[in-house]
């Protein structure tokens, strides 16, 4: 489009000079001022109690505005349960009612309170956009609590308190405190980065998806686990069963029934009728010995966990056998199995088989579904299908998601840039095209939104490269030489269950690797820094999550439960605010009832802190060149304006 074109268009907008000045007061004020707070967290696994209390306290932020607007003015007591009120408004503010004395009274002060700590975090804000956040009925009455007035102090005072009484006096004081703990939730995380890994491991990923939708700014850079949701809500059907294999082996089928609406009693019914006898012992769902909600129905746990397992190592057999370009012919294992001697040979060694009830595996064609199984994966593709919720998720992980982001100076990827031994790009085959590095990315990008929005052969080609992305030695999201799922479940000898990870995950600790990488994706190497998730940083080790000399960090904290074994905490939270960066390690959530009832929080201690030496205006960032730009067109009209080129219109 021409500039001329383009001035043309921008006058619909700004049709004289008087609004083109209005707005670009506006643009250059707002260039001034500091930055908005980002967050960045990855590998959250379904951890859906902690990540929304993390949302809630904006990973220790609102905590630390308490201590800074009210210092040692305020008790300790006094300050678990103002953020309580701010965390939990809506249950904390029942709770308050069976306790307290003289609510209005306690009204009187948590609003004075709330209001203070609103101002704080609000300060950095132009006004229009905390008012774009205020719900419309009380926006008024919020904007002149928030702001200072022009009245004398004494006037200024009489005033504030006279609208803090009519509040109370009119029964608007829950809506008015819910109203502002909300505004101080959506503006003490400007924008939150999650990199990779929303699916699997716990039980609230929907909820997650749920919480995100209200989140005003946030993207979503896609981890293996999302890859391999998203490929089956949009049809692989190797990944469908995939993800029902991994669900009932961590008993997490809430995702499913409870979250999605999707009915796994067809899958009961396969299983009772076709392992009816078997009993099983090596398909138990992890740790069902100490989960009470699985004492009665481990059994049938156990035999719906090795029905859709058998249907998954077909429906992978009979996709990589169809793309031999993916030379993963190694990885069809079902035909190298001697049923008559029940043993395996894989790489000239034969291991016997922990399990050699097969009855639905046809040895003349091993990768073929008999037609009750095909019958069943139809049914349940029919629930993914018709699951609206899921649908709406899908499309929300398309639309906030990509594969990598640059912003701000960082570069966020969830797993791995390809790379050979000697630190170069490695070049792979993706779906046609010979790439590496960064345009290996943008194509595997590519691919993934054609097996949402193609059409087609390119559509099912893409679908079924989603496989690949889950499994894939080249694949970004996983690069490692093999997974071994079979071996594991079929094989005591561990030596066939080793999965060798590609050259990235020994080399990118290495400073000069992580320099070459930014200035692959166009970022300076001296000031870029990468963000990474998808490996566990194990704390307990002695291993640290900052990388290269600082170039590299690692935020997989074990966020989820079952990864903090190995970590030894909680999770990560990465925080670049207007003053720098801070590495927030966390310590386990209790939980949300001990939360609202007696302030308990999830402790929080600082790792890092590379605070610059002047605060970072919004000029200095990606979205203050967006508005630079915009700042250069409108002068241009305004000089169209002024010289007669562009007729203005009142």
């Amino acid at each position: 489009m021409t500039d001329d074109r383009y001035l043309q268009l921008l006058s619909e907008k700004f049709p004289n000079a008087q609004a083109v000045i209005t707005e670009l007061i506006n643009l250059r004020a707002i260039l001034s001022l500091p930055k908005g707070t980002e967050h960045f967290v990855s590998d959250l696994h379904g951890e859906s109690m902690a990540f929304i209390h993390m949302i809630k306290n904006a990973s220790g932020v609102v905590r630390k505005k308490v201590d800074e607007v009210y210092g040692y003015s305020m008790d300790e007591e006094e300050k678990r349960a103002l953020c309580a009120l701010i965390y939990y408004p809506d249950e904390r503010l029942e709770y308050e009612k069976t306790v307290q004395p003289d609510m209005n009274a306690w009204y009187k002060k948590r609003l004075h309170q709330v209001v203070d700590i609103a101002r704080a975090v609000t300060i950095k804000y132009s006004r229009s956009k905390v008012h774009k956040l205020l719900p419309p009925d009380y926006a008024y009455i919020i904007g002149e609590l928030l702001h200072e007035s022009n009245l004398e102090q004494r006037d200024r005072q009489t005033y504030y308190n006279a609208i803090i009484d009519a509040i109370i006096e009119t029964g608007s004081a829950d809506q008015l405190l819910i109203a502002i703990s909300y505004l101080i939730h959506g503006l003490t995380i400007d924008t939150l980065h999650i990199v990779g890994d929303i699916f699997d491991r716990g039980s609230g990923a929907a909820k997650i998806l749920d919480v995100l939708s209200t989140v005003r700014d946030y993207d979503i850079q896609w981890g293996n686990h999302d890859i391999e949701w998203m490929g089956a809500m949009a049809g692989n059907l190797a990944l469908l069963a995939t993800v029902l294999r991994v669900s009932i082996r961590y008993a997490n089928i809430e995702t499913l029934e409870e979250g999605y609406g999707i009915n796994l009693l067809p899958l009961a019914n396969f299983a009772m009728t076709i392992y009816g006898d078997d009993p099983c012992t090596i398909w138990q769902t992890k740790d069902f010995e100490n989960n009470p909600r699985l004492t009665r129905s481990a059994q049938l746990m156990a035999k719906m966990h090795k029905a859709i397992s058998i249907i998954q190592f077909k429906l992978e057999g009979q996709t990589v056998l169809r793309h031999p370009e993916w030379k993963m012919d190694h990885r069809a294992l079902l035909d190298k199995i001697d049923f008559q001697a029940n043993t395996i040979t894989l790489g000239g060694v034969t291991y016997p088989l922990l399990d050699t009830n097969l009855p639905t595996v046809d040895p003349k064609d091993p990768y073929a579904l008999n037609q009750y199984e095909q019958d069943l994966m139809n049914q349940l593709w029919r629930s993914f299908r018709k699951s609206e919720k899921m649908q709406r998720h899908l499309r929300m992980l398309y639309e906030h998601g990509s594969l990598y982001l640059v912003r701000n100076g960082f570069l966020l990827y969830h797993a791995a840039i390809p790379l050979n031994a000697d630190g170069s790009f490695t070049e792979a085959d993706v779906c046609g095209q010979c790439v590496s590095g960064k345009a290996l990315m943008d194509r595997t990008e590519e691919i993934i939104r054609q097996a949402y929005y193609g059409e087609g052969a390119a559509k099912q080609n893409a679908l079924d490269y989603m496989l690949y992305l889950w499994e894939g030695e080249f694949s970004p999201l996983y690069n490692k030489d093999k997974m071994t799922t079979f071996e594991r479940y079929f094989i005591a000898d561990k030596a066939p269950h080793e999965e060798k990870k590609g050259a990235y995950f020994a080399l990118a600790d290495d400073e000069q690797v992580c320099e070459n990488i930014l200035k692959e994706f166009g970022l300076d190497s001296a000031t870029g820094r990468i963000v990474n998730g998808h490996v566990p940083v194990r704390t307990i080790k002695g291993e640290t999550p900052t990388r290269a000399n600082g170039k590299r960090f690692v935020i997989d904290g074990g966020f989820s439960k079952p990864y903090q074994e190995k970590t030894g905490i909680a999770g990560y939270t990465l925080i670049y605010n207007s003053h720098g960066i801070q590495l927030v390690e966390h310590e386990s959530f209790e939980s949300r009832e001990q939360a609202i009832l007696s302030g308990s929080d999830i402790h929080s201690r600082t790792l890092l802190q590379d605070f610059s030496g002047q605060r970072i205006r919004i000029k200095d960032t990606d979205k203050g060149k967006e508005l630079l730009d915009q700042i250069n067109y409108l002068e241009q009209l305004l000089t169209c304006y002024r010289n007669g080129s562009l007729r203005e219109r009142v």
